[in-house]
């Protein structure tokens, strides 16, 4: 599909941004000198004028080694405003593909910010990812597979939020269990920039965790804890209640007219790193490359005008959009410190453990993050796989690429760039064949492999030498749920409905006397 010319407005640092490095540490950070309390969390006098409030990601009672919360010293707290024209209204506009309703309404006879809530609500559809979970998902076993996320519909603008599209998701948010998987493609910004007519726009998810992956374009996202910046080939993690909006980061070219990737939520739990058991206390991803934001304050809450400072924010509650005025922005932490945090991860750092005897090893051993919380001891809720560049060492009588499989596990694949070394067939173009920006799923014992190209192009090999492999990037979000398809993912044009055919060809052989 062509890509649409609509304009963007994306963002660029001024300046690098600064981090905090280290999976799960206990940080703090300050953006203004003293504003940390020393020796206690909540003082009756909160030094700077501020608001200490804190932020739980676990039951209080949860396990020491569990437990998850920071502490946040605000220049207003979260509870300010939230009155302002009568709290949350569900969002309604229509569940179509298109984004949004199709006609804008706009209040004529309520005051200027709610005329803005109105705009919003319209506009956003009334579930997350443009799918009612109780109508729109059905169970389907069989292998499928989709091109590229296409862009925005031509002339129409779309945020992150209304660029959302639900592809497969099991359980509940209501109950804290199973997961969801998303793509995006969108267009515009969520912050204003210097459009007055619009308001910024804040989201927060009270449902799950978000792993996002970009795919095309990076992403400058700003949370309540900082600012972080992703690229495709790196990703990031947003934990369940933290605020944040996300903007298109701009790149040397501008090439692309959309940014796209994919969304994996858990609704029960957080990522955690996977334990390494007899591979050592080294491998997979190291604890030191993980970053997390550092404190950051929005100026215009202490020095602009109310019409500067206000803004709308989304929530994701029970699948469903939420919306409210808020007369100041949530960006307004000056410090923090625990260890409840966002963060991000280069996927180049991945230290790859491989074969170098015989035999291609199970794909866990590329698992970069997982989620407890699975229907076993040892199987988790999720666990996200990438398939990085490495060296296959392995001797002369290894079939390299994966091998046919059925699994107890929902496999859901998606491609960074580049190429996947099973699935080097069928097709070239966005909407044929496994390529950047699609995806495949196989789910609980569906039968899935190198295609037949790749099959009988790997039997050929001698893999007399060591190869590596570097032509391409791909991931899998791993569940132990069985999950269900959306509408949208069953009727989008993208889907390649004949996927199933990149596996005919395949001849029988028996009794060949090859020893």
């Amino acid at each position: 599909m062509a890509e649409t010319t609509h304009t963007i407005a994306p963002l660029t640092s001024s300046q690098p941004l600064q981090y905090h490095a280290g999976f799960g540490n206990h940080i703090e950070s300050s953006a203004h000198p003293h504003s940390l309390p020393k020796g206690r969390k909540n003082p009756r006098i909160v030094p700077c004028g501020l608001y200490a409030e804190q932020l739980s990601g676990t039951a209080f009672t949860a396990p020491r080694c569990e437990n998850r919360r920071t502490w946040l010293y605000r220049i207003l707290p979260s509870v300010n405003g939230t009155s302002a024209a009568g709290g949350f209204r569900r969002c309604d506009g229509m569940l179509s593909e298109d984004g949004g309703s199709a006609d804008t309404k706009k209040s004529t006879n309520e005051e200027e910010l709610a005329g803005h809530l109105e705009e919003v609500i319209h506009n956003l559809p009334s579930t997350f990812g443009y799918a009612d979970w109780k109508k729109d998902m059905k169970l389907d076993p069989n292998p499928i597979r989709w091109g590229a996320t296409p862009p925005p519909k031509e002339g129409r603008g779309a945020n992150f939020i209304q660029g959302v599209r639900t592809m497969l998701g099991s359980g509940d948010p209501t109950t804290k269990s199973g997961i969801a998987v998303y793509v995006y493609a969108f267009n515009e910004n969520m912050v204003r920039g210097d459009d007055s007519s619009k308001k910024d726009i804040h989201f927060y998810n009270s449902d799950g965790d978000f792993l996002i992956v970009p795919q095309q374009l990076g992403l400058a996202i700003q949370t309540e804890l900082g600012k972080m910046e992703i690229v495709p080939g790196e990703i990031c993690v947003i934990p369940r209640g933290i605020v944040f909006t996300v903007n298109i980061l701009k790149d040397s070219s501008m090439e692309k007219s959309f940014a796209r990737g994919y969304i994996l939520e858990i609704f029960r739990g957080h990522f955690c790193l996977p334990e390494l058991g007899p591979i050592g206390s080294n491998g997979l991803a190291n604890g030191r490359d993980f970053l997390h934001p550092t404190a950051h304050y929005e100026k215009s809450d202490l020095h602009g005008t109310p019409d500067a400072r206000s803004c709308i924010i989304v929530n994701k509650f029970g699948q469903e959009l939420f919306a409210r005025i808020s007369p100041y922005s949530p960006f307004n932490v000056v410090a923090w410190h625990g260890n409840y945090l966002p963060f991000k991860y280069d996927l180049r750092k991945f230290c790859a453990i491989n074969s170098v005897s015989y035999d291609h090893p199970d794909p866990s051993i590329y698992t970069v993050l997982t989620a407890k919380g699975g229907d076993e001891e040892g199987t988790a809720l999720a666990d996200f796989v990438i398939f990085p560049p490495r060296v296959m060492a392995t001797d002369e009588n290894t079939f390299r690429p994966p091998w046919f499989h059925r699994n107890v596990m929902t496999e859901y694949m998606g491609l960074i760039y580049g190429e996947y070394d099973a699935k080097r067939g069928c097709g070239r173009d966005e909407k044929r064949g496994f390529v950047p920006g699609g995806s495949s799923l196989h789910s609980i014992m569906t039968p899935h492999g190198p295609d037949t190209e790749s099959y009988y192009a790997n039997v050929r090999n001698p893999c007399k030498e060591p190869a590596k492999f570097e032509g391409g990037l791909a991931f899998m979000f791993e569940s132990s749920a069985m999950c269900k398809v959306s509408k949208y993912a069953l009727e989008c044009e993208q889907r390649e409905l004949d996927y199933a055919s990149c596996w005919d060809g395949f001849r029988a052989t028996f009794p060949d006397t090859h020893e």
